[in-house]
């Protein structure tokens, strides 16, 4: 089967492939993907693989701010991976995130994601590390928020990533829904 790789930012997608590629996640997350993780995804850059079949996984990388020793850094944050149900376990998703980890390796000062139990063994496998300190969101109407749900699937990855101490806490920026 053949496979092809797209690269490109929210606004060269065109609606059809982004009406695609909430098809790909509503049916990968199975009910459980909403309005505000969509637009979790939206603003940054996608990877898309399509095969004979059409799209067969997607992922993405936006901007978001997080504070870490009194020092907003520009982390580029992982969204939206998916892979058609009947394509897993094919590479499709290494291919996703190897397109995605070059913009976050040239793009950003590390990267970051929140992953699934299944997610997690891809993201550790392509060098991804458990973040293992606090996680908090810094919200609009209560400062300071603690992520105690985040502490257990945050992985950081990158040059810098390793130089991160987790004796001190990852402050993200806020958004509406599920903050992480």
């Amino acid at each position: 089967m053949t496979t092809r790789v797209r690269t490109a930012h929210t606004a060269d997608l065109t609606p059809a492939e982004l009406d695609a590629v909430r098809a790909l996640l509503d049916a990968a997350f199975e009910g459980d993907f909403g309005d505000d993780d969509w637009d979790h995804g939206l603003g940054g850059m996608h990877a898309l693989v399509r095969d004979d079949f059409g799209l067969a996984a997607h992922g993405a990388v936006v901007m978001r701010r997080v504070r870490y020793r009194g020092r907003w850094l520009r982390a580029g944050y992982v969204e939206n991976v998916a892979v058609r149900a009947d394509a897993r376990r094919g590479g499709l998703g290494g291919q996703v995130m190897g397109e995605l980890e070059r913009v976050v390796e040239r793009a950003y000062d590390f990267g970051a994601l929140s992953a699934s139990d299944d997610g997690a063994r891809l993201y550790t496998s392509r060098g991804w590390r458990l973040w293992r300190g606090e996680v908090h969101a810094l919200s609009p109407a209560a400062g300071l928020v603690r992520m105690p749900d985040e502490e257990g699937s945050t992985y950081v990855r990158s040059a810098l990533a390793g130089e991160l101490d987790p004796a001190r806490e990852l402050v993200f920026d806020w958004r509406d829904g599920d903050v992480l």
